[in-house]
């Protein structure tokens, strides 16, 4: 703005918070389709809110991409203005398993989820331990996965019952706020097996539970800590800053890919707004949303590993990684493309 802003328009920029609660998810994006007349929406946040936030976006014709939904098959319920810029987790958990297995020689592994996060229940619940057994990986606990519920503060029960089973691994499937009791828990218990689990995990709060303990994400951005020339290093060492200086935020929060998700987000509007003749006239604005969706649909953007792209199902063509956490350090593992035959990115 301070340079001129979009074209010789000023960008204005409307946040709410769904507080994780799909009804009001649903409310804000018609508040924000109706009343702010918004051209697009970045967001919501979890799959549990995006599922019910996406349908009201297709009855309101508004465009809304996501920037950390991940359970399978979400976007593709809801074309043709639902969008997730970020990657399936059945798509990560192909690439993540065989590497979990081969690098930590992981024959048998624990399942444990969050039974009240939609994602976690479809990672722990199904997709994670499926991919084991298609992997050769015995799940000690099939028929009796082992569950705890976004809040709770005990699972010393739950560990207990892993400690017993004496697996190679563990499957961890929440987001990094819930999984760092468990992981915690692990550490005091004595269980120093290697975890896994989904996107979520990639955050500096499961570094800092068990710096011993390895766990094994996969994402579209990390940030190492080390800086660099990276366009993702770059980016963070400019974030980090602002972080700090954010009242309420934990001290130790490190830019994250979902920070890198909404900048791409943001950036491809603004690449909408440019290049496909968006007049910003109110009683233009349907035709101008329309116009939107199909720059998105449509159209490439370099983002922060590469070339990012979305396919017929709305979701993001893009190179994602496998990272390894263990000291204090997420380092790199491996990388593909969520591209089918990992081309395309």
């Amino acid at each position: 703005n301070a340079s001129g802003g979009v074209e010789g328009a000023k960008l204005r920029i409307f946040v709410y918070d769904d507080a994780g609660r799909p009804p009001q998810a649903a409310n804000l994006v018609r508040r924000l389709a109706e009343d702010d007349k918004v051209l697009a929406i970045a967001g919501p946040l979890t799959s549990s809110t995006v599922e019910v936030a996406f349908p009201v976006a297709n009855q309101m014709k508004i465009v809304s991409t996501s920037q950390a939904s991940s359970k399978p098959g979400v976007a593709a319920l809801n074309r043709p203005w639902g969008f997730r810029n970020t990657v399936d987790e059945m798509v990560l958990g192909r690439a993540s398993v065989p590497y979990f297995k081969s690098a930590y020689k992981v024959s048998s592994v624990a399942v444990i989820y969050d039974a009240k996060d939609a994602n976690s229940v479809a990672l722990g619940g199904r997709i994670l331990p499926g991919l084991m057994k298609e992997n050769g990986v015995k799940v000690l606990n099939e028929g009796n996965l082992l569950t705890f519920n976004t809040g709770d503060i005990d699972v010393s029960a739950q560990v207990t019952t892993i400690r017993s089973l004496n697996p190679d691994g563990i499957v961890v499937a929440a987001d990094s706020t819930q999984a760092v009791t468990v992981i915690r828990e692990l550490k005091r218990q004595g269980v120093l097996k290697p975890v896994i689990g989904g996107t979520p995990l990639i955050a500096a709060a499961t570094l800092k539970a068990a710096p011993d303990i390895p766990v094994i994400a996969p994402g579209t951005f990390f940030y190492t800590g080390k800086g660099g020339a990276s366009r993702m290093d770059k980016f963070a060492a400019s974030l980090l800053p602002l972080l700090r200086k954010t009242p309420g935020l934990p001290p130790e929060i490190e830019p994250s890919m979902y920070d890198a998700n909404i900048n791409e987000i943001v950036t491809l509007y603004l690449d909408a707004v440019r290049k496909t003749g968006v007049t910003l006239k109110p009683n233009e604005l349907a035709q101008d949303r329309e116009k939107i969706r199909k720059f998105v649909e449509t159209g490439s953007f370099e983002g922060f590993a590469g070339k990012v792209s979305f396919n017929k199902d709305g979701e993001a063509t893009k190179s994602f990684f496998i990272v390894v956490g263990k000291d204090g350090r997420w380092t790199e593992g491996a990388r593909g493309c969520s591209a089918p035959g990992g081309k395309g990115c």
